[in-house]
């Protein structure tokens, strides 16, 4: 079922791998911050496309208490080889916890149905989903929505 805003940021259980943290760092880190979670596939040339930006909002927004997780989420059988996603890791420099979702585990959490690539999740700092966009225009939506909240106040956290 997809994800409806306002709705809590899903647990990052059931991931086959995770590289640059374990997933209990990266639920630990999102506590108290917005967070983005960004699903995405070595298959999808959009996904590579718009990973600087996705860097570029990650580096820029850090000291405003963003926090980024990477989702990898296989297009296809070759997708699933997790040295190729180890590569494309370095390649891009996706230096936030990135899981490989090899199972689907956590589209289905995030009740991804659909498997379009790139998405963004952006949830508030209470853990709230704030925005949602897939696909070629995306990240233009997910950018906007990102200012919105930093600009707000919203993404400190509340007691």
């Amino acid at each position: 079922m997809t994800m409806k805003t306002g709705a809590d940021m899903p647990e990052f259980d059931g991931a086959t791998e995770w590289f640059n943290a374990t997933g209990a760092h990266a639920a630990a880190a999102a506590q108290g911050h917005p967070t983005l979670v960004h699903f995405w596939s070595i298959s999808c040339d959009i996904c590579t496309e718009n990973m600087p930006r996705v860097n570029e909002w990650r580096d820029a927004h850090a000291a405003a208490g963003l926090r980024v997780v990477a989702v990898h989420t296989p297009g296809g059988e070759a997708d699933a080889d997790v040295e190729l996603v180890r590569e494309a890791i370095n390649t891009y420099n996706i230096t936030e916890p990135c899981a490989v979702d090899n199972e689907h585990k956590l589209r289905e959490a995030f009740g991804h149905e659909q498997l379009d690539v790139p998405a963004y999740y952006l949830f508030d700092a209470r853990g709230k989903l704030r925005s949602f966009a897939a696909g070629a225009g995306g990240a233009g939506t997910i950018s906007a929505a990102l200012e919105g909240l930093l600009a707000s106040g919203d993404s400190a956290a509340h007691e």
